[in-house]
């Protein structure tokens, strides 16, 4: 018979060492269980999340630690966007349309700033900085972005930088005119105005979003299919547009000479840019070799700039005798951000609008273009 006085002991021992026991929760991971234990606790300071890990394996090795970081596991790589970074609007939107809600972007030039001479705040360093992906144009467009880039680059190695300008043209086809004179050693950087370059800069994105996020892959080569397939629509319907120009008037002075790429596509000559090199104001010696030009060109009309207001352009049309286009785009999206139109695609339709017509032509062959984006949303 049992006493009393040793069943309560009994009790007492196991209760006693069941309260002692641990509770573990398991690791998520790819690692055993066995290997590590993450506990997320938050920081006094900041309030934000620090991975902490405890080891309960004594022979996990050195390695297996220092290798371990919060985007290794499941929970995070499945879940986690790319967070990309990217320079002017029409760029954005073009990976906006590849990349869709599987990524995080922000464009760092606001809509109507020059990005020749755009200058990076703390802020926008601390994006570059926290960013997985940097896409830029390239070709000198943006160099503050991109040194900023390559020293963040230099102490993180896991931040990418894609230069879409560069993998678009080699050296022997780039374009150096007036306001991107060969000697400045820069080439004319304004690509996307050709959609052909534009639908380049869209495959580049897919291949690196897919090179980085590959369990999205099916996702970033659908956007781009559907992009891709816009983006012919409107390549074709501008090339027809042109054509509706009287010859003699498929001519094009602008104020910022960022149409090159743009004229050698759709068969239009660039008689000449009002801004120099400098980005400065023209002389008045340089005013009156255009007003002479303008005269014995015999152009109806000439295109002034969103981004560079000058009242040059205004003197060189009056005596020049010829119409000025104000509202020429070359960076900045048309309409607010949510409309249809605010697009790349939405930019270069109403862009032929603004040319076109001006110059005797119609876009006919353009009004069935929707400027909608066409990535999918799930």
């Amino acid at each position: 018979m049992i006493r009393k006085e040793a069943v309560v002991i009994l009790l007492t021992s196991i209760v006693t060492s069941w309260a002692a026991t641990p509770t573990f929760s398991i690791a998520r991971g790819t690692e055993s269980p066995n290997v590590a234990l993450d506990s997320a606790i938050s920081d006094p300071t900041d309030g934000s999340k620090v991975t902490e890990r405890t080891s309960l394996n004594s022979s996990a090795s050195t390695a297996e630690k220092d290798n371990f970081t919060p985007a290794n596991t499941p929970e995070t790589s499945a879940t986690r966007k790319l967070n990309v970074v990217t320079s002017v609007s029409p760029l954005t939107n073009i990976i906006k349309n590849i990349g869709g809600n599987k990524i995080d972007l922000t464009g760092l030039v606001p809509e109507g700033v020059n990005s020749h001479t755009f200058e990076l705040v703390p802020s926008d360093v601390a994006k570059v900085n926290g960013a997985d992906l940097v896409i830029i144009d390239g070709l000198g467009l943006e160099t503050n972005i991109g040194n900023v880039a390559e020293e963040a680059h230099g102490k993180n190695p896991r931040l990418e930088i894609l230069k879409l300008g560069d993998n678009t043209l080699s050296p022997d086809q780039w374009v150096f005119d007036f306001s991107f004179p060969k000697e400045n050693g820069d080439p004319n950087p304004h690509l996307w105005l050709n959609v052909v370059h534009a639908m380049k800069f869209a495959n580049l994105t897919r291949e690196k979003l897919t090179e980085m996020d590959p369990q999205n892959a099916r996702y970033y080569s659908d956007n781009t299919d559907r992009y891709i397939s816009l983006l012919k629509k409107l390549d074709e319907g501008i090339l027809q547009a042109v054509q509706t120009v009287p010859p003699q008037n498929r001519k094009l002075l602008t104020f910022h000479d960022s149409w090159s790429y743009f004229a050698a596509r759709y068969g239009m000559t660039v008689i000449g840019a009002v801004q120099p090199s400098d980005f400065g104001e023209p002389t008045p010696q340089e005013v009156a070799r255009m007003i002479d030009q303008i005269r014995s060109e015999k152009v109806p009309a000439i295109f002034a700039s969103e981004v560079f207001p000058s009242g040059v352009v205004n003197q060189v049309a009056k005596e020049g005798n010829v119409k000025v286009v104000e509202t020429l785009s070359d960076d900045d999206l048309p309409g607010d951000h949510g409309e249809p139109k605010h697009s790349y695609v939405g930019m270069m339709l109403e862009n032929m609008k603004n040319m076109l017509v001006p110059l005797g032509g119609n876009i006919m062959s353009l009004i069935d273009v929707d400027p909608r984006d066409t990535y999918l949303t799930s």
